[in-house]
């Protein structure tokens, strides 16, 4: 015990000398918020991975997953590298860091105003960054704290406010560019002991095939058994690697890391590098989470005791002290840059999207970096009581959590801004459609089924879950590419749009 407070205290002074370093360095918003749109491919990749992958992929979503599709939820870690890397750096990496840096965006509701010639879309935009990027980080907390109280014996509250303060430390210090050193250093973290994770808990029943033998004498009311090639559940697997991939491509805090890399060298170096760390991260939980019913037992509605929360943090229980330690670090490091990223994301954008344009011209550069920084603190002191809320709450777990926000933010974003880099012919009134179906079909399920206000709802269409947040965030992705070119082909651009865009389209001759 004595050995992993150390190697905790020492990994926490790392990350705040960091954040004291890069203070004196970030004298400018671009520099705060962009890391001055000069970061190499190496600090761009692992921040785009580290941002991608935290507690709640590793203690959320795999074992809830893992307790469902078993070994076969493996396929959500592949197509997190293919679809939610590979194919996100390859086709929006190039174009929106070309886009971004010739219209001067810092944020993406910036970037809904300069594209689409709109402050009600940045407005707008802006405001439901602010409010759908909260529950997610409540996720990330609950996430973490269960492992902690499991390794440390700290209580959940109080692991949520320690957290909660070291993150608002080196953030509001030293902006973007001490998150990316430290997503560098927390990325490399993470490589390393999922690795040396998967290999000791399959040692613990015996190594992967007598643990493969063990999940197909589970017994499965479905076709295939837990150690199947598609699981028992295929139909609703597909809706969790919709959500988990796909939404990457609609969210500020995954789509502004293109914003800040240095030039198209250095997006190519970037999606191979990606692209492996969610391999071997994603891949990795996933897969790891696929054996959960091996390590906590079912209820007789067939749902883990202690809850599908519970269930990685019951498995890393069953290690060696050290490799616990491991994990508390592995699980902290991918969190504490998921966190700087989500609050550095909600700040700037609140700054620069709603406050600024208020003041009319008051704010100048330093007052405007006070307030991104004061509002830091805000985001983290409103995200750390519904995050104590939601862990007081069993029916708030942290794939719901996750399920939500991803479902608003991407369902909204990903179509108006993926359609905005390549074709000039989509329309204020596409994107503001958009907008309302993506938050509007969130927002209803979450009435009608997380907060459970219609009691008689049905559960299921055939055997897809309409109950589940995930296919309902899915669902909202999919729609918008079908909305955004239709409503776009059904209205018309104002000739002054229509000259905005052709403006704007210019950034790719100038490349």
């Amino acid at each position: 015990m004595a050995t992993m407070w150390v190697v905790l205290g020492a990994y926490l002074a790392l990350m705040v000398g960091i954040g004291v370093y890069y203070r004196r360095k970030t004298a400018s918003v671009t520099d705060f918020v962009l890391g001055g749109r000069t970061l190499g491919p190496w600090f761009t990749a692992f921040a785009y991975g580290t941002s991608y992958f935290s507690a709640v992929i590793f203690v959320g979503y795999a074992g809830k997953f893992g307790w469902a599709y078993g070994a076969a939820s493996t396929w959500v870690g592949i197509g997190n590298a293919v679809i939610g890397s590979y194919m996100a750096w390859k086709l929006m990496g190039r174009r929106t860091r070309a886009m971004t840096k010739y219209i001067e965006a810092k944020t993406m509701p910036e970037f809904f105003e300069k594209r689409y010639n709109s402050k009600t879309l940045k407005i707008v935009s802006a405001l439901i960054v602010f409010i759908f990027l909260i529950p997610y980080t409540a996720s990330v907390y609950n996430g973490l704290s269960r492992l902690f109280e499991k390794g440390f014996g700290i209580s959940y509250s109080w692991c949520i406010l320690i957290m909660a303060v070291f993150t608002a430390i080196y953030v509001i210090m030293g902006g973007y560019k001490a998150t990316a050193l430290n997503d560098f250093i927390q990325g490399l973290i993470m490589l390393v002991g999922i690795v040396a994770i998967i290999v000791s808990v399959l040692n613990l029943k015996g190594g992967l095939g007598s643990a493969l033998d063990m999940l197909g004498d589970i017994p499965e009311k479905g076709a295939n058994k837990y150690n199947s090639l598609f699981g028992p559940d295929p139909v609703n697997l597909v809706g969790v690697i919709i959500l988990t991939s796909l939404g990457t491509w609609g969210l500020p805090q995954m789509v502004q890391k293109f914003y800040a890399i240095k030039d198209d060298k250095a997006i190519k170096t970037g999606t191979v590098v990606s692209t492996v760390f969610a391999v071997v991260v994603a891949g990795g939980c996933y897969f790891l989470g696929g054996f959960g019913r091996l390590f906590a037992e079912a209820d007789e509605a067939g749902a883990p005791v202690g809850g599908f929360d519970g269930i990685v943090p019951n498995m890393m229980e069953k290690l060696s002290p050290l490799l616990f330690g491991v994990v508390l670090v592995l699980v902290l490091s991918a969190s504490m840059s998921t966190l700087s990223s989500l609050v550095l994301t909600s700040s700037s954008t609140l700054t620069i999207d709603l406050i600024k344009p208020m003041m009319k011209g008051k704010l100048d550069e330093k007052k405007e970096l006070i307030v991104m920084r004061a509002f830091i603190a805000v985001f983290l002191a409103v995200s750390v009581v519904i995050a104590i809320f939601t862990l007081e709450n069993p029916q708030t777990v942290i794939s719901s959590l996750m399920g939500i926000s991803w479902g608003a933010l991407a369902g909204a974003f990903l179509a108006p801004f993926l359609y905005g880099l390549y074709s000039k012919k989509i329309t204020k009134a596409a994107v503001a459609t958009c907008f309302i179906t993506g938050v509007g079909v969130t927002v209803v399920h979450m009435f009608i089924y997380t907060l459970k206000l219609v009691p008689d709802a049905p559960m299921t269409l055939g055997k897809l879950s309409l109950a589940s947040p995930v296919n309902a965030g899915a669902f909202t992705m999919l729609l918008g590419l079908v909305i955004v070119p239709i409503v776009s082909a059904l209205t018309k651009q104002s000739d002054e749009d229509k000259a905005n865009t052709e403006k704007v389209f210019e950034c790719y001759k100038a490349e």
